[in-house]
């Protein structure tokens, strides 16, 4: 039987994660409903521990290896945020660590996962490149390979966030999602299905890098290259488990343009006091996109990153200083 994930897996994940890690907020702000004509509700996941909703996943994978697992090591592939969910979980649990991310990968996000203990191996191209070189680790080193999405525990754990916006807001016409790997709209479907069954799960990837959404609307896993500078969308391909959790439980996938982002991170800051990294301000930039869509509705949109980049960050000072 192939793997999955339940409502009582999530709740599970949330039950240990209490222990570890508390509630992010959710909030809303005038400023930012009048520019977008919506209701906004901006569910904080910048503020875990290592900027990211992805820390929930490794947590719940850590703390379900037994003895000798953890004895093992661990190996990972990244673009950043996974690579230092896994880093932050294996540090917390006293497992060893590596980490391979694509040559190019976010300098400050490759800092943060050393600074977390954990050895970093920069390798490949993309995270495909990335991927390979993973593997070799885990063969040469006996180490347990553990990929971004297609592991229960993962998706489980950052399920969580979901049953906090779901227990907060029944109500919400909509929560948009911003879809890497799929782990987040994976888990977001099957918590809404449980507690706010008229809500619309929406996932949104940049069209730069447009693999999940492509492999959701084909109906099977597909290829495609990775070309957006918002890195947590830059995955290359679609994800099985996430993938077969996605065709029953998104109402719709959209894609956004760079640009878009961009300006849904420059709104963010201005109107939200908020650092969002690419993905982060991916869900925005959906609403931004689609207007007669969301207007005048209550929709919640996942800030699921702020490790936001050095050329990232000079952009929103350039726009501060010509505004």
């Amino acid at each position: 039987m192939s793997p999955t994930v339940t409502f009582a897996d999530i709740r599970l994940a949330r039950d240990l994660l209490a222990a570890h890690l508390p509630p992010t907020p959710m909030w809303s702000y005038p400023a930012l409903d009048g520019v977008v004509g919506a209701h906004v509700l901006v569910k904080h996941e910048n503020v875990q521990p290592v900027g990211a909703f992805k820390v929930r996943g490794g947590i719940t994978l850590l703390a379900g290896l037994g003895a000798a697992e953890r004895a093992r090591g661990l190996v990972t592939y990244s673009t950043g945020n996974h690579a230092q969910s896994l880093a932050y979980a294996c540090r917390e649990f006293g497992a060893s660590c590596t980490v391979v991310m694509p040559a190019a990968a976010n300098p400050a996000k490759a800092r943060a996962v050393r600074a977390l203990g954990a050895t970093v191996v920069l390798d490949g191209a993309d995270l495909a490149g990335a991927h390979a070189r993973a593997e070799e680790v885990a063969e040469r080193e006996g180490r347990l390979l553990v990929g971004p999405a297609d592991t229960p525990a993962l998706i489980a754990g950052v399920g969580s966030l979901y049953l906090e916006v779901f227990e907060a807001r029944p109500d919400l016409d909509a929560v948009v999602v911003p879809v890497g790997s799929g782990t987040g709209a994976a888990a977001a479907g099957i918590v809404a299905a449980e507690l706010a069954p008229g809500c619309r799960v929406v996932g949104v990837q940049s069209a730069a890098s447009p693999a999940a959404h492509d492999s959701w609307r084909e109906g099977t896993c597909v290829t495609r290259p990775d070309r957006t500078a918002a890195e947590g969308l830059a995955t290359g391909r679609g994800f099985a488990l996430p993938q077969a959790l996605m065709r029953t439980g998104l109402a719709d996938f959209h894609l956004v343009s760079d640009e878009r982002i961009a300006q849904a991170r420059r709104l963010l800051a201005g109107h939200a006091h908020t650092l969002a990294e690419g993905a982060g301000a991916a869900a925005l930039a959906a609403v931004l996109d689609r207007p007669d869509e969301f207007a005048g509705r209550t929709v919640a949109v996942i800030c699921s990153g702020g490790n936001a980049s050095p050329a990232e960050i000079a952009d929103l000072a350039e726009v501060a200083a010509v505004g």
